[in-house]
């Protein structure tokens, strides 16, 4: 079975690949959606985030990567899937993606299997991630490798050019 795993991944932390490992444990096959939301600033351009996340996943044989456009059901049914997975870390993601889940139901005819956070990644965010690496600070204890020397990578080219 497909299980499409969508989100911005800006950028993918362990949190994520977390949670796309043990989906790719449960599924024949996981496709991580990534997305690109217009009223979101993005730290890394969506073609990137999909190279950031297959780089952090190639070691998983039954995962993909792919560009998410349009509506998330409308994709999973395109692509033959029957199920989303969400990683949740605390009550507010739990409610929010509750009420997605149910939408998406209705809508699409999707199921969602929530996943909770590992508990040394349940604090942790994209955008607390993106916060830090915009001021300089280290970020390698929350995302892979790739993903830190992309981040300096991007603070050197930003301090060239301004």
């Amino acid at each position: 079975m497909l299980a499409v795993c969508p989100g911005s991944f800006d950028p993918i932390t362990n949190g994520h690949l977390d949670v796309i490992t043990r989906a790719a444990s449960i599924f024949d096959e996981v496709l991580v959606a990534v997305g690109q939301n217009s009223t979101k600033q993005y730290l890394f351009s969506q073609s990137e985030r999909v190279e950031l996340v297959r780089a952090t996943t190639a070691h998983l044989p039954n995962v993909r990567v792919e560009e998410l456009h349009g509506l998330l059901v409308d994709y999973v049914k395109a692509v033959g899937g029957r199920v989303l997975i969400k990683g949740v870390r605390f009550a507010a993601d739990f409610e929010f993606e509750l009420q997605m889940a149910n939408l998406n139901a209705v809508v699409g005819g999707v199921e969602t299997l929530i996943l909770p956070a590992a508990s040394q990644w349940s604090t942790l965010s994209s955008s607390m991630v993106r916060e830090i690496a915009v001021h300089g600070g280290d970020v390698s204890a929350f995302v892979p490798d790739v993903v830190t020397a992309k981040i300096r990578l991007r603070a050197g080219e930003e301090r060239a050019d301004g």
